[in-house]
C-alpha cells in the first residue's frame, strides 16, 4: 500500500539507486528488438551546467524512454566535450591563471584536473534529473579513443584530398590568439565612430574616404570606387594619397584608385579603402587582383610595426591617436556616431581580425549541393528548423579551419620534413599519438629523418563533430557500426544547426556517404526573466535559477514537466508556477492510486492480465476506455513525432479531466456500495486505466510514476520497473463511438447540475430529492444502464430518464425536481 504522502527527497535519490544497481537503462546489446541509437550532445566543459541544459536535456531523455518502452534497444550515450578553447578558458579562469604563464605540461595538468571534477559535478546532476543513460557507454573527446578517432579522420580526409593547409587569410581572435571558423563569428551591433578622411587625389583634389578603422591605414594598398560611379570615373587607374608620418614609418600613404562592382556607391562618400585585412570584401579584392600584403596587427592585437610610433599599442587607443593625429592635420572631414555591425568571437566577444596565417583546412565550398541533399535526406524536428542549415550552407564564405593556436586539443598527427617540406602522416597502429613526443614510423620519401611536428591542435568542433562514429565504433569495430550507424536521432540546440549539425554531416559524408542520423531534433533556449538566453556565463547571475537548488525545492519530475511544456523547437521562461503545475499532478497521480489501492484486491490476477473485455461493463467504463485509447493512439503518434509537449498534453488531460473530476465521482457508489458484476468492472477499468495513464507519464514524471508502480502494481506484474514495462498498446477493441456519445452527455449532465448547485449556494456533495432527465431515445437506454453512476456524481436520491423525441428536442435536457 501506498504511504499518506509522497516525500521526493527521500525517494528521487533512493529510486536513482535502484535503477543504476538493476542496470535498467543498459543497452540490450544481445537481445532482440529494433536499435535505437542516440547521438547525444557532449555537453562541453566551460562552465557549469544550468537550467537551459536540463530544459533541453529532459526532452532527449522522454523520447529515449518512450523508444525504450516500446520493445527498442536503445542505446543512449553520454559524453563530455573536453577539449580545445572552451575548455582551455574555463581551466583560466578557474585556476586564475593564463596558460601562456606557465609550460604547456603545467597547464595540461591543470586542465586535467579541473576537468575531471566539473564532469563529476555533470555526471551528478545527470543522475538526479534521472536521465535514462546508459553510463557504461560515456566518453569523452579528450580520451584516447576520441582521439584516435578524430585523428584518424584528419588523416583520411587529407589522404582523400579534402583537407589542406595554406598560408592564408584566416579569421582570428586577439584575445584568445587562435584562428577560429566563420561559425565561431557572432554578429554583435557596436556604437562605433564613421569617420571621412581627407585623401588627396593625383590632381590635388581631395577624396572622401569614410572608414570605421583608421586604424587599418597602416595596411591600406588600394581604394575602390564602383565602375559606375560618375563621381570618381575620372580617377580610376590614377593614385590617392594621405599624409602618414603619426601612424607609419612613410610621409604619405599612396595606394591606387581602382573600380570594382562590390564598393557601395550608397555607402559613405562612395569610396572605400582596401586593408589587408579589415574584412572578406578586403580579402576578396586582395586576391582577386593580386594586391600587396600589409598587416597593420599582430596577434596579440596591437599595432604591428608598420604602424611606426603606434606599433604595441592596442587596437583600441592605436585608433584614437590616429584619428586626433588626422583632426589635427585638418584631414577630418566628418564624423558620425553610428551602429555599426561587426563580427566577434562567440567564446569571447573580442571583435575578429583578418591574419595571414598558416591553418589547416577541410573542403567544404566545393561540396554546397551535396551538404543541402544531405540535409534533407534527415527528418528535421520541427521541420522549419531545416531551413536554418540551408541558409548556412548557401551563405559559406570559408572553407572550415580546423587549426587551433591553443594548448589543450587533439593533436593533428603530421609531420613536415625539414629537408623537402613533405607532410608525412601517422598510421592507423600509432594513433592515438602526440607528433611532438612521437616520431614517424618510416623516414620522409626524401630520405630524411629531420620532421618538425605539428603544434597546432584542431578545433572543438572538429573532434565532436565525430561523435556517430565514435559512438558506432568507428574505425575499428564494422560490426558494431552497421548497427549504429546513421545513427537513428541527434538532439540539439538550434544555436548549434551551424556548428555540431552542420559539422556532423560535413564529416559523415566525406567519411561514409551518407547523412549521420535519420532524425534530428532541436530544441529551444530556456531564458532568463529579461529573456536572454541562459548560459554558462550568465547562469550564475540568478540563483534562483540554478539546477541543484530547483530540483531540491521543486523536485525533479516537476522540473522534468516544466522542461516538457512547450513544443518542440521553442525557447521558454523558466517558470516556477510550471513546475508548481507539475507537483500538483504529482501529488493528483499519488493521491488518486491510494483512492484506487483497496480496490484492486477485488479483481483477480487472472482477470487483470485477460485479453478478454470483463462482462458488466456500464457505458460509463466503455466510455473511459474509448478515451483512452484515443489518448493512447496519439500520444504514441506525437512521441514517434518528437511532439512531446502535445502528447503529455493529452495524457494529462484524460487523466485530470475524464479519470479524476468526471470518472471517479461516477463511480464511488459502485466501489463502496455496490458488488458483484458492476463493482469487478469499476474495478478492473480503474485498474487498467491508472497503471495505464503511469505508463503514459513514465518518461515525463519517471520518479513518481516508478513509486507508485513499485508501491502497488509491482505485486501484480511482471517488470522489474515501469520503464521496463511495456508501452500502453492502442487497444483498437476499446474504441466505441457510442460510449463516448453517452459519455459526453453525461459530462454535460454533471456540467449542469454542478452549475444548479453553485448558483443556489450548495456544495458539490449536497444531495438533490430527485433529478428527471429528458433524453433522445438512443440515449435513454445508455443512461439507464448507468444510473447507478448517475445516482453517485449527482448525489440525487431519484432519478426519472423520460425518452423525448421531438424533432427539436436536445440530446439531453435535465430538470431539478
Amino acid at each position: 500500500m501506498l504511504p499518506n504522502r509522497y516525500h521526493f527527497h527521500e525517494a528521487e535519490p533512493r529510486l536513482a539507486r535502484f535503477w543504476a544497481e538493476h542496470d535498467i537503462y543498459a543497452y540490450g546489446e544481445h537481445s532482440s528488438g529494433p536499435i535505437f541509437t542516440i547521438d547525444t550532445p557532449p555537453p562541453t566543459v566551460s562552465g557549469e551546467l544550468h537550467i537551459g541544459h536540463c530544459y533541453s536535456y529532459t526532452q532527449t531523455d522522454v523520447i529515449a524512454r518512450f523508444h525504450r518502452m516500446r520493445g527498442e534497444r536503445v542505446l543512449y550515450p553520454m559524453g563530455f566535450d573536453d577539449n580545445g578553447l572552451p575548455t582551455e578558458r574555463f581551466v583560466e579562469k578557474t585556476i586564475g591563471r593564463k596558460a601562456t604563464e606557465m609550460e604547456r605540461g603545467e597547464f595540461l595538468a591543470h586542465c586535467q584536473e579541473v576537468i575531471e571534477q566539473t564532469e563529476q559535478r555533470f555526471t551528478d546532476l545527470w543522475h538526479r534529473l534521472s536521465l535514462s543513460v546508459d553510463w557504461r557507454h560515456r566518453y569523452s573527446t579528450s580520451s584516447p579513443g576520441a582521439q584516435r578517432v578524430s585523428q584518424w579522420s584528419f588523416i583520411q580526409l587529407y589522404q582523400a584530398g579534402r583537407v589542406y593547409t595554406q598560408i592564408a587569410p584566416t579569421l582570428w581572435c586577439p584575445e584568445c590568439q587562435t584562428a577560429i571558423a566563420q561559425a565561431d563569428v557572432e554578429d554583435a551591433d557596436l556604437s562605433t565612430r564613421f569617420t571621412t578622411l581627407s585623401f588627396r587625389a593625383h590632381d590635388g583634389s581631395i577624396l572622401p574616404i569614410a572608414t570605421t578603422r583608421p586604424e587599418l591605414l597602416p595596411a591600406c594598398v588600394a581604394i575602390f570606387v564602383h565602375p559606375t560611379d560618375q563621381r570618381y570615373a575620372h580617377l580610376i587607374g590614377t593614385k590617392a594619397s594621405i599624409a602618414s608620418t603619426a601612424f607609419s614609418h612613410q610621409e604619405h600613404i599612396e595606394v591606387p584608385i581602382m573600380a570594382d562592382e562590390l564598393a557601395d556607391p550608397t555607402k559613405g562618400s562612395g569610396a572605400v579603402m582596401c586593408c589587408t585585412f579589415g574584412d572578406s570584401t578586403d580579402v576578396r579584392w586582395w586576391r582577386t587582383y593580386q594586391l600587396p600584403l600589409r598587416a597593420a596587427i599582430g596577434r596579440d592585437g596591437r599595432m604591428s610595426e608598420l604602424a611606426g610610433s603606434l606599433a604595441g599599442l592596442p587596437v583600441a587607443q592605436a585608433r584614437q591617436r590616429i584619428l586626433t593625429s588626422l583632426a589635427d592635420q585638418g584631414l577630418t572631414l566628418d564624423q558620425q556616431t553610428i551602429q555599426h555591425t561587426i563580427g566577434t568571437h562567440e567564446r569571447c566577444g573580442t571583435p575578429v581580425e583578418y591574419l595571414q596565417t598558416r591553418q589547416w583546412f577541410i573542403r567544404v565550398l566545393d561540396q554546397k549541393d551535396r551538404l543541402l541533399e544531405a540535409g534533407r535526406a534527415i527528418r528535421w524536428y520541427p521541420e522549419h528548423m531545416r531551413s536554418r542549415y540551408e541558409h548556412w550552407v548557401e551563405n559559406l564564405q570559408w572553407d572550415w579551419c580546423i587549426s587551433r593556436q591553443r594548448f589543450h586539443g587533439v593533436s593533428f598527427p603530421a609531420w613536415t620534413c625539414r629537408s623537402c617540406g613533405e607532410i608525412t602522416l601517422a598510421t592507423l597502429e600509432q594513433l592515438p599519438l602526440d607528433p611532438r613526443t612521437t616520431t614517424p614510423c618510416q623516414p620522409c620519401r626524401c630520405g630524411s629523418t629531420d620532421f618538425e611536428p605539428e603544434t597546432d591542435v584542431m578545433d572543438t568542433w572538429a573532434t565532436s563533430s565525430c561523435s556517430p562514429l565514435l559512438i558506432a565504433g568507428w574505425p575499428d569495430d564494422a560490426a558494431r557500426l552497421a548497427r549504429h550507424y546513421p545513427a537513428t536521432l541527434r538532439p540539439q540546440a538550434h544555436d548549434i544547426i551551424r556548428t555540431w549539425a552542420f559539422y556532423t554531416i560535413v564529416k559523415a559524408l566525406n567519411h561514409t556517404g551518407e547523412a549521420p542520423w535519420r532524425e534530428i531534433m532541436v530544441s529551444g533556449h530556456a531564458l532568463s526573466e529579461s529573456r536572454s538566453k541562459i548560459s554558462k556565463s550568465k547562469s550564475r547571475s540568478n540563483a534562483s535559477d540554478e539546477p541543484w537548488p530547483l530540483i531540491e525545492q521543486e523536485s525533479a519530475d516537476a522540473l522534468r514537466y516544466w522542461a516538457t511544456s512547450i513544443k518542440t523547437g521553442s525557447d521558454t521562461l523558466v517558470n516556477r508556477e510550471t513546475m508548481a503545475a507539475g507537483r500538483r499532478l504529482v501529488t493528483k497521480l499519488w493521491n488518486a492510486c491510494r483512492f484506487a489501492a483497496p480496490h484492486f484486491a477485488a479483481i483477480s490476477r487472472e482477470a487483470l492480465h485477460s485479453e478478454q473485455l470483463p462482462p458488466g461493463l456500464l457505458p460509463t467504463d466503455r466510455w473511459l476506455l474509448s478515451r483512452l485509447a484515443r489518448t493512447i493512439a496519439f500520444a504514441t503518434r506525437e512521441l514517434a513525432r518528437n511532439d512531446y509537449a502535445a502528447a503529455r498534453g493529452a495524457i494529462e488531460r484524460f487523466f485530470w479531466s475524464d479519470l479524476c473530476d468526471n470518472y471517479l465521482e461516477l463511480i464511488k457508489s459502485r466501489l463502496y456500495n455496490a458488488s458483484g458484476a458492476p463493482r469487478e468492472a469499476a474495478c478492473w477499468t480503474l485498474y487498467q486505466v491508472l497503471l495505464t495513464t503511469l505508463k503514459l507519464l513514465a518518461p515525463f514524471l519517471p520518479f513518481i510514476t516508478e513509486e507508485i508502480y513499485q508501491g502497488l502494481f509491482r505485486q501484480w506484474e511482471s517488470s522489474i520497473s515501469i520503464h521496463r514495462a511495456h508501452w500502453p498498446a492502442e487497444h483498437p477493441e476499446w474504441l466505441d463511438t457510442g460510449a463516448e456519445q453517452t459519455g459526453t452527455a453525461l459530462l454535460d449532465l454533471l456540467g449542469q447540475i454542478r452549475r444548479y448547485k453553485a448558483d443556489h449556494g450548495l456544495s458539490i456533495g449536497a444531495e438533490l430529492d430527485a433529478l428527471r432527465i429528458n433524453a433522445l431515445s438512443g440515449l435513454r437506454l445508455e443512461l439507464e444502464a448507468a444510473l447507478i453512476d448517475l445516482k453517485s456524481a449527482t448525489r440525487a436520491r431519484e432519478i426519472t430518464i423520460i425518452e423525448d423525441d421531438g424533432q427539436d428536442a436536445p440530446l439531453l435536457d435535465v430538470i431539478m425536481v
